[in-house]
């Protein structure tokens, strides 16, 4: 088995359920999916608060990244949102991300920002808009 094409695939896969789980996240704040703040009585998340951008952060940033589109600035953007999320929403309740309930946020940064600093791989969006023409 050539472990250079299974690390291959190992990526791939890591890119695109990575970018799906993400973008349903930014569906729970935008669209009320799984039972999220858009769908919530009244109406739907204000697109210009932290929540509406954030939203629209992780739907158009996991998608592209689950596409392969764009990928390294999207997931730039999406491991500074983590970081961001962690420090504002977990950090203040315990010292480490087991207490703090931050473990989510930490690993979700980190694979993005392996994306910001890998890109896509070969197969995506990006490498079809890079291939040169026969």
């Amino acid at each position: 088995m050539n472990m250079a094409r299974v690390a291959q695939v190992a990526h791939i896969l890591l890119r695109i359920v990575a970018g799906f789980l993400m973008l349903q996240h930014g569906g729970q704040k935008l669209f009320g999916w799984f039972g999220g703040a858009g769908g919530a009585p009244g109406g739907s998340v204000q697109l210009m608060s932290v929540m509406g951008i954030g939203g629209i952060i992780e739907f158009f940033g996991g998608t592209a990244v689950a596409l392969g589109l764009a990928t390294r600035m999207a997931a730039f953007l999406l491991s500074g949102e983590m970081a961001v999320a962690y420090f504002t929403a977990h950090q203040s309740h315990g010292t480490w991300p087991i207490q703090n309930h931050g473990e989510l946020a930490v690993l979700y940064c980190f694979v993005f920002l392996f994306f910001a600093a890998h890109g896509a791989g070969a197969f995506g969006l990006d490498a079809l808009r890079h291939r040169k023409p026969r």
